[in-house]
């Protein structure tokens, strides 16, 4: 099934790493990669990378799976996950791995950043990509890494719940780049089963306190009227409302774009 184009930005192919896909990009300014979630480009998706493109960034939007501008569904949504599952450029179960398409992203930044400048490029990933920008920290040209419910690998088991995504020589870097500056903000809601305390907690030990981390209270009857089951921070289950605790982690993120990547 086909979805709509995203009117209003441009689509060409870029290859790297053996891999070819096509990224939309929108807007001028110092560049933010945005990666979708599961199950793609949806329209509140699109309406994220707009709202980052609104700041003065350059939005460079790549499509991994999925229909760019199809609104989710139960079907698409399962068919994108098997997707995920079975393709080799995702290493969704192994742990202290780093997913093959990392280095794609990684390519895709030092491109985007070449064309667009400033201090270095920000990265946002989301749902199943949610640690993706934290592995993109290996390459020095990404300074503002934003992990919004990062899933993968999924966390089934004490070990896959603690895991990060990367390989432990990545780790290593990825840690000394903290130590040296580099801060990384992270979001999640406190009750997504797929982001347990544990991976929150991974993060805090590998990144000390330049990890900034954002949790929204999903428990039981919270008074901002967030579902048990909410996952998708800056999508899906955004509230885009003045004052709620979305909105703020919504503008939290945009802020961060727009402090990391001033010019000098």
């Amino acid at each position: 099934m086909s979805g709509p184009e995203l009117a209003g930005w441009e689509q060409s192919e870029f290859s790297a790493e053996r891999l070819t896909r096509t990224v939309y990009r929108k807007g001028s300014g110092t560049a933010v990669i945005v990666i979708h979630e599961i199950p793609g480009i949806t329209p509140k998706v699109q309406e994220f990378g707009e709202r980052v493109v609104s700041r003065g960034h350059t939005v460079f939007m790549p499509s991994l799976v999925g229909t760019p501008g199809r609104e989710p569904s139960g079907t698409y949504l399962g068919r994108s996950m098997l997707r995920v599952c079975i393709a080799k450029e995702f290493s969704n179960w192994a742990t202290r791995s780093t997913s093959p398409v990392i280095g794609y992203l990684r390519a895709l930044a030092t491109h985007a950043h070449a064309e667009c400048g400033g201090p270095g490029v920000g990265a946002v990933g989301m749902c199943f990509s949610g640690g993706f920008a934290l592995a993109m920290m290996v390459d020095e040209t990404t300074v503002a890494p934003v992990l919004s419910q990062p899933s993968m690998p999924f966390a089934v088991g004490k070990g896959r719940s603690a895991d990060l995504g990367v390989s432990d020589a990545d780790l290593e870097i990825i840690r000394a780049r903290a130590q040296s500056g580099c801060e990384v903000l992270g979001l999640r809601f406190s009750h997504d089963k797929f982001v347990p305390d544990s991976r929150w907690d991974a993060l805090r030990a590998a990144l000390g306190d330049r990890f900034i981390a954002v949790t929204l209270d999903s428990s039981p009857a919270n008074v901002h009227g967030h579902k048990r089951a909410a996952h998708s921070v800056l999508t899906e289950d955004l509230d885009d409302r003045p004052g709620t605790p979305t909105r703020g982690a919504l503008d939290q993120v945009l802020d961060f774009f727009d402090a990391k990547l001033a010019p000098a």
